[in-house]
């Protein structure tokens, strides 16, 4: 099951309007939460977003590659306290694919955005600008976003041959 789940999963960047149900919601959160991290420190928090109105404002959140969340009927925002672990991007990263792993186990669709190191504008980051949005403190850190919904796209999955067998070392890199 796990290996399937592996193979099929690819980024999904349009959805059907329907929304995700409850149940599946709160999977999805529960699954977030069991989430590994440094030392059990768990310095991750996650803001479930469905409304309509506050997606269209995340999907501006930076110039390339959001703006798909738009038109998903949910969106998790990905955050982590710094003051708790010196390895909060790392934590929340897990976190993140595990939240992208529990969608698609659910047959959802789904795709991360990057927010960390990037700009909504030249005067503001994309964590300022999500920052600002969501009323964040200051020593929560947002790493990702992740739109999820129904998918309205098919992808075919990664073909075995495809895999970049080459980046893989026995040993000692290059050999």
């Amino acid at each position: 099951m796990f290996f399937s789940l592996i193979e099929k999963r690819r980024s999904i960047r349009k959805f059907k309007p329907i929304p995700v149900e409850q149940e599946k919601i709160d999977k999805i959160v529960e699954t977030a939460l069991r989430s590994p991290s440094s030392r059990g420190f768990n310095p991750w928090c996650f803001i479930v977003v469905d409304q309509p109105e506050l997606l269209e404002k995340l999907s501006r959140a930076k110039p390339h590659g959001s703006s798909f969340l738009k038109g998903a009927p949910l969106g998790i925002v990905v955050c982590a306290d710094e003051n708790k672990t010196d390895v909060w991007v790392e934590d929340a990263s897990i976190a993140t694919i595990f939240i992208q792993l529990a969608a698609q186990a659910l047959d959802l669709g789904s795709c991360w955005i990057q927010i960390r190191k990037r700009h909504h504008d030249d005067r503001i980051t994309a964590e300022s600008y999500i920052r600002t949005l969501l009323d964040i403190p200051e020593n929560f850190k947002v790493e990702s976003m992740v739109a999820v919904g129904y998918p309205d796209e098919y992808k075919s999955a990664h073909s075995k041959e495809s895999l970049e067998k080459g980046k893989v070392f026995l040993n000692q890199f290059g050999k």
